[in-house]
């Protein structure tokens, strides 16, 4: 029947104008576009949070901790240009390149998204397919660009809205009342903080000098893993060569490679120096915002009083909790770092920015790892 034909006609152009392709990455070179889609690096389309043609994901070894929220990371650049290998440092990005990182949370059983609860868990089995987030069972939070321009990287922060469907950009940041729900039921209402562009760069400083900003995760020693593309499972950095986006690379094996922190099977030290690492060495480091603390906790620090090992404090005062050493070998109760750790007093915690929470398995990790120690901090002083 001729008006049959017609309505299926119909129907297909209907369906297809509503399945469009995503329009391609727009590499904005200057200013603060207002949504996170001006740049079509990832999108709220179809029930999913998907990745336009050639953004590729990423994860690291062991991730920094944001209030046990998950994380969608992402890298994008221009067509012929790549990023150059370093074997210790960040990857040198070039102009044009985009990295995004989505903060979400999965959803308890039977929560509905604008409820505030989310699940406190690492299970993303049931939100994540290698190339996108299933927003039936998630709910996003923010969407924070790194921006490699001609005078260097800029941070936007983009907070998504209650229908999910768009990101807005929120300069001076946000605040977000949650409540966390752990799988025996309990529950720890938090304030979600989305940091201010300030507070990002506060983090993501080069040095204390310069105050230009850089990508904290994309290193060699972090991005040294598998990971579960859509279309198979493959190493980060030969996936990121093959595809042409790192150049100089050697062989996996024989790439520097952090520990996993939630991995059994690996040696203590290394899981717990790997926690350091990405949670509080891009500030302690000889040039981060913490060095004139002394205490440097990147994975190139030898195990000495450099690391914090009987090692006093810089300045007294109620973030040492009345202990006299940052690491005491086999003594975590009289240890400050994990004391800094185990707090959320904003003038006791540590890291300082990035958290409303308290990692318990992380303290858990990080109490085990100076008990430990063999060592005698008053045969040593």
């Amino acid at each position: 029947m001729p008006w049959l034909r017609l309505l299926l006609l119909c129907l297909t152009i209907l369906l297809a104008a509503c399945h469009r392709e995503m329009a391609p990455v727009a590499f904005h070179a200057d200013g603060a576009p207002p949504q996170l889609s001006d740049w079509h690096v990832v999108e709220a389309r179809d029930g999913r949070l998907q990745l336009n043609q050639g953004v590729v994901p990423y994860d690291l070894n062991t991730p920094l901790f944001t209030d046990y929220a998950h994380k969608l990371r992402t890298i994008w650049m221009p067509a012929g240009v790549s990023a150059t290998y370093s074997a210790t440092d960040t990857f040198d990005f070039p102009v044009g390149t985009i990295i995004s990182k989505t903060f979400y949370y999965p959803l308890p059983a039977g929560a509905a998204r604008d409820s505030g609860e989310v699940a406190r868990n690492y299970d993303n089995s049931r939100d994540f397919a290698g190339s996108g987030l299933d927003l039936a069972h998630v709910r996003l939070i923010e969407t924070r660009l790194l921006v490699r321009r001609q005078d260097g990287w800029t941070a936007l922060p983009y907070v998504w809205n209650a229908q999910q469907t768009e990101a807005v950009l929120q300069p001076t940041g946000a605040v977000q009342p949650l409540t966390l729900v752990a799988a025996d039921g309990s529950r720890e209402p938090f304030n979600y903080v989305v940091p201010d562009r300030s507070q990002c760069a506060s983090c993501h400083a080069r040095d204390m000098l310069s105050h230009a900003l850089q990508p904290i995760g994309p290193k060699a020693r972090h991005l040294n893993r598998d990971y579960a593309y859509a279309d198979g499972n493959e190493n980060e950095l030969a996936h990121l060569v093959r595809v042409g986006y790192l150049s100089g690379a050697p062989a996996p094996d024989q790439a520097p490679r952090n520990a996993n922190w939630m991995d059994p099977q690996a040696p203590l030290d290394a899981r717990a120096r790997a926690y350091l690492d990405i949670n509080c060495g891009h500030c302690h480091n000889p040039q981060g915002a913490a060095n004139t603390t002394g205490l440097s906790l990147s994975m190139a620090t030898p195990e000495d009083r450099h690391l914090g090992i009987c090692k006093p404090p810089t300045a007294a005062g109620r973030g040492t909790g009345d202990h006299f050493f940052d690491i005491v070998p086999g003594k975590p109760d009289d240890s400050i770092m994990p004391y800094r750790l185990a707090s959320a007093d904003p003038g006791t915690m540590m890291p300082e920015l990035g958290r409303s929470t308290v990692h318990r398995e992380g303290v858990a990790l990080i109490r085990a790892w100076i008990a430990a120690q063999q060592g005698d901090c008053t045969t040593l002083h």
